[in-house]
């Protein structure tokens, strides 16, 4: 048996499906929150100045923690870290479920955001060393859960919140702790794993020098900008923008967001498997600068092309995320937390500042306009071709033949 199948054959499917249907617990739990802004808007009589603050207490904790988190949990790893996470987010869906003013509605988007920087980082962890060798694919059956729930709880919002009013939000705290025992069950598989014998193994990284891997996360961190500023165009402003486009109405066009939001968990279930059998660096070259064509098209195109565009776009951009966290994983060895909370807090950031901030430039220059100028945006793409292969390996042989003749001079 090669290698590879004796890799395949250690995937732990299992706990990547605990995994992933945790991820798909926590975004559900999230996207609840945004979900019921007209609730609190209008039970507290609250401003849209003070409804972009609980958005910005979310994010702020939710995507700047991440990146702390990962670096702790990376020197100090902590099995169980992932069902105390849970346990914040358990505590704001109770507190969003009381709040009578505005501070404790801040204090509980806070706890939500918190908990969500604290499973992210910890989870990819757990994703990866269930991998069994097939980074890409754990990586994307992890993500895809997260893309389902993102989608699944605006509807629950409409469905039950909305009309039972906010005290109902306590009812999904009982999500919260059905995530909590689903966790605590990864966390003894986890625990058991680095109880195990380390075997000895050589070094996988690159070998880069430091200067060029910083100029490859500068390059992951340009293509992070399109891909999130671009996504927050579509799931942000769609409906607005094929009513007024198209003058079709609310219920068509959210049929067209929920396609949309179809291809985009499609496009993240597959980009991590195809990036292990491709290469992920051809992975993030296709999808992002290869979408450029479709995204141009988009804003003078019918609306039946106008949807066939959009199952193209959404697919091809979700692909990219899984090859992009996966290779910066490869990029940095021994830093999973670090990467994975570096670039899931940047995913929540620049989805929300670019979310408010195309918001501006519509209310002044109007929604078709936007469209129009963040079609461009795929073209960072090229950027992609100053990224180093790391599948060929000829980076590190090269620089080792540097060093090996370095004594010579």
């Amino acid at each position: 048996m090669t290698t590879a199948q004796a890799d395949a054959d250690r995937t732990a499917f299992k706990v990547l499906g605990a995994i992933s249907f945790s991820h798909f617990l926590n975004d559900t739990m999230q996207s609840l929150l945004l979900a019921s802004y007209p609730l609190f808007k209008q039970g507290l009589d609250l401003s849209f100045a003070q409804i972009g603050l609980i958005t910005l207490a979310f994010q702020f904790t939710a995507s700047l923690l991440q990146p702390l988190v990962g670096a702790y949990t990376d020197r100090h790893p902590r099995p169980f870290s992932l069902s105390l996470g849970m346990g914040f987010t358990l505590a704001g869906l109770l507190l969003l479920s009381q709040a009578t003013t505005f501070p404790l509605l801040l204090l509980a988007a806070a706890l939500v955001g918190s908990g969500s920087s604290i499973f992210h980082p910890e989870a990819s962890r757990v994703a990866r060393m269930a991998s069994g060798g097939r980074h890409g694919l754990a990586q994307s059956i992890f993500q895809v859960g997260g893309n389902a729930g993102a989608a699944f709880g605006p509807l629950l919002a409409a469905w039950i919140v909305l009309p039972h009013g906010q005290k109902s939000l306590a009812v999904f705290s009982l999500i919260a702790l059905l995530a909590m025992i689903v966790l605590a069950g990864v966390g003894v598989w986890y625990r058991d794993q680095h109880r195990k014998p380390k075997k000895a193994t050589p070094a996988t990284g690159p070998g880069l020098p430091r200067g060029e891997v910083r100029r490859a996360l500068g390059v992951l961190m340009a293509l992070m900008f399109s891909k999130f500023f671009y996504l927050a165009s579509i799931s942000s402003y769609l409906i607005f923008y094929l009513m007024q486009h198209y003058g079709i109405g609310a219920q068509e066009a959210q049929y067209h967001l929920f396609y949309f939001l179809f291809a985009v968990a499609a496009g993240t279930l597959l980009g991590g498997p195809i990036g292990d059998r491709i290469g992920r660096k051809r992975v993030i070259w296709l999808s992002i600068l290869g979408v450029a064509p479709f995204t141009l098209a988009l804003p003078y195109v019918g609306l039946g092309v106008s949807a066939a565009l959009t199952l193209i776009i959404g697919f091809m951009l979700a692909s990219a995320f899984p090859a992009m966290v996966v290779y910066a994983q490869e990029l940095m060895p021994g830093k999973v937390g670090t990467v994975s909370g570096l670039f899931f807090g940047l995913a929540f950031g620049l989805a929300g500042i670019g979310a408010a901030l195309l918001g501006q430039l519509a209310d002044h220059w109007g929604i078709e306009t936007v469209y129009r100028l963040c079609a461009f945006l795929p073209l960072i793409g090229l950027l992609a071709v100053f990224l180093p292969d790391l599948r060929s390996g000829g980076a590190l042989h090269g620089h080792a033949a540097q060093a090996a003749a370095a004594p010579a001079k």
